[in-house]
């Protein structure tokens, strides 16, 4: 989770204590940088649900153009509490550094996610989410199982089954 993920949540826990920030992330802008959040609630969000986060947000808008939208089907997963709501559907997720073939070992030999029968070097699997501890997820992708640290992780989603 990144600083101003962090920042955004403790703003709206006091202020829209049901919404949950499943993502927010930093994107360039031609002018001015846009900071798109991804929000959810028990009861769905709606565009005055959105409207009140941007509001409560709106100390933001100074330093960026503000999206707030709920995550659609391809929902990101951020944290082991998301990997574990989704346990047994399908998902992408793409790691920071290419897998080698090998157990245990990713570029530079250092510890990386793990693959039982990695196919050359990859960055990114899709397969059915079997395994969400604290520390990795782990996937049943095509060519196998994999394990993969969340340290690693750069980007991951739910996929369209």
């Amino acid at each position: 989770m990144t600083a101003i993920q962090s920042d955004i949540e403790e703003t709206l826990a006091a202020a829209e204590p049901d919404v949950e920030v499943l993502l927010a992330e930093v994107l360039a802008g031609p002018a001015h940088p846009t900071l798109r959040i991804f929000i959810d609630h028990p009861d769905g969000v709606t565009l005055a649900l959105c409207e009140r986060v941007t509001h409560a947000l709106s100390p933001l808008r100074e330093r960026y153009t503000l999206e707030v939208s709920s995550p659609g089907s391809e929902r990101p997963l951020t944290k082991p509490d998301h990997f574990r709501r989704y346990l047994g559907r399908r998902a992408r997720v793409r790691i920071r550094q290419q897998l080698q073939s090998g157990p245990g070992r990713s570029r530079g030999g250092e510890p990386g996610p793990t693959h039982e029968r990695a196919a050359g070097r990859r960055r990114s699997f899709t397969g059915e989410l079997v395994g969400a501890s604290e520390s990795e997820v782990t996937l049943a992708a095509e060519d196998g199982i994999v394990a993969i640290p969340y340290s690693e992780i750069r980007r991951s989603n739910l996929v369209e089954e």
